[in-house]
């Protein structure tokens, strides 16, 4: 007997940190549904990406190889194919609402409708492309709140990419993802078995949540890291070029300041929690379509992100950098019947480790030379440690700018950050330095566990250029 494919719900956030769900260990957070499928299914605490900006990382996620893999390096590398090609095949009918972030932005990567909707404020790719939210915008006569509009506000430079959604409440990014999304499952005609992907574009900046949820968090004491001096001091070069770039240059309406002051950083991460929490009742609201529609019966639900954002921890801007806030995201899935239910798993996965487990749950064929190691066996045994190691790469982009090519490897207790063709390098202690501060690459007493490091990243490449020697790159 045919085990019945279940239906697959993928939902995937915009640069949302690991510490910014209750659930999680983050009282300060209001996320009930999400602490809902949290307390229902199992998550992952040590879940890491392979890319440290959105496409290196996304692209990783929906193939199941390595950026070097696929050649996937930065955002705007052409990006077309995906696993969703091979759940089509199976049968599914696979919807993407939201973002997905392919290059070009509107390539079907294997569904059959797409509902594009992008980064909030577009600059650095697709400048004039119009999707679903910007038409909506301009069907209704609104103009879209971005960068030409913040960039008069007096204090522009000071909010740190922190600003107020005023336009109607339904009209902000997340809330009309959440909207379209409901809309297709609640008049479409129900799927046998539904692929449906859901992209939200936040919290990534503009970090904009609508007033009311921004009133829940403004004057809430709020966890925020200082940034030491012996912790600049110890960065590798590139990475000071990269916080004046981004002092200089206002990506996504953030302009970034080396000396925030504690008001400032707490606005920015009051309206980047706000928006999580947007986003949060959102997923409410999917699910309960899915619980009307019949789809709960029978499902899988993959919440997860695509990289963090360092808001300032560091002293950095963003992503393009390699520490734990960038690297780490939620992993949570919540499938009755076929994960165990409040689970919690330090297991050392890659994200896209999800995706073996996901493709023989739906009877799918996987890619060849696949580089994703299931994580199948956390649902048999809690103790089950996952990898050895986990890895991120990222290319030279236009705004990581001073490097050629950058690479992690970290294993549980160590983290080492290789910088092709320097003699620089970042080496933390995890366990005695979980805020990574100190930086041990130059230390005489650690360099037996830095070359342990490079030889590990060292034998990574070559078993991976022996396993996807003969696959085809087309999913590019």
């Amino acid at each position: 007997m045919t085990m019945k494919q279940p239906h697959i719900i993928f939902i995937i956030t915009d640069q949302q940190r690991y510490d910014t769900i209750a659930g999680l260990g983050y009282p300060h957070m209001e996320t009930p549904n999400l602490d809902r499928l949290i307390k229902e299914g199992t998550h992952f605490t040590q879940c890491h990406v392979a890319g440290a900006s959105c496409v290196p990382a996304r692209s990783s996620l929906f193939t199941g190889y390595y950026a070097h893999t696929t050649g996937i390096l930065k955002n705007a590398d052409t990006w077309r194919h995906t696993w969703v090609e091979n759940l089509a095949q199976a049968g599914y009918t696979c919807i993407n609402v939201g973002k997905m972030h392919t290059w070009p932005l509107d390539t079907s990567a294997g569904y059959h409708q797409r509902y594009v909707v992008e980064n909030k404020d577009r600059f650095l790719e697709g400048r004039f492309f119009f999707d679903d939210w910007d038409r909506s915008l301009a069907a209704r006569g609104l103009v879209k709140q971005q960068r030409v509009q913040y960039r008069q506000f007096p204090d522009y430079r000071q909010r740190l990419g922190a600003f107020e959604w005023l336009l109607p409440t339904e009209t902000h990014s997340d809330n009309f993802v959440a909207d379209r999304a409901c809309w297709w499952i609640d008049t479409a005609p129900k799927a046998e078995p539904l692929f449906l992907q859901i992209g939200f574009p936040g919290p990534h900046p503009p970090y904009d949540p609508t007033p009311e949820y921004l009133d829940r968090y403004i004057d809430k004491q709020l966890p925020i890291a200082k940034v030491s001096d012996s912790d600049l001091d110890g960065q590798p070069q590139p990475f000071h070029d990269l916080r004046q770039h981004n002092v200089e240059i206002d990506h996504d309406s953030v302009v970034h300041q080396l000396e925030p002051s504690d008001e400032h950083r707490h606005r920015q991460r009051a309206h980047y929690m706000a928006n999580v929490t947007m986003i949060d009742d959102a997923v409410g609201k999917i699910v309960s379509s899915l619980e009307k529609k019949g789809y709960l019966d029978d499902c899988i639900i993959v919440f997860t992100s695509d990289h963090g954002d360092c808001l300032g921890d560091h002293g950095h801007s963003q992503k393009w950098t390699m520490y734990e806030q960038v690297t780490r995201v939620p992993m949570i899935l919540w499938a009755p019947g076929k994960v165990p239910e409040g689970q919690k798993s330090g297991a050392l996965i890659q994200a896209m480790d999800i995706v073996p487990w996901l493709l023989s749950q739906a009877q799918a064929k996987l890619p060849e030379g696949i580089e994703a190691e299931s994580v199948e066996p956390a649902f048999k045994d809690p103790s089950w440690v996952g990898r050895d190691a986990v890895f991120c790469e990222q290319g030279r982009d236009n705004i990581l700018t001073e490097v050629q090519f950058m690479t992690m490897v970290r294993t549980q207790r160590w983290k080492l950050v290789h910088f092709l063709n320097e003699s620089f390098g970042q080496l933390f202690d995890l366990e005695n330095d979980p805020e990574e501060n100190n930086n041990l690459w130059s230390s005489q007493n650690h360099g037996a566990v830095r070359q342990e490091l490079m030889d590990r990243l060292l034998l990574w490449r070559m078993e991976s250029q022996i396993k996807t020697q003969n696959v085809f790159r087309e999913h590019r």
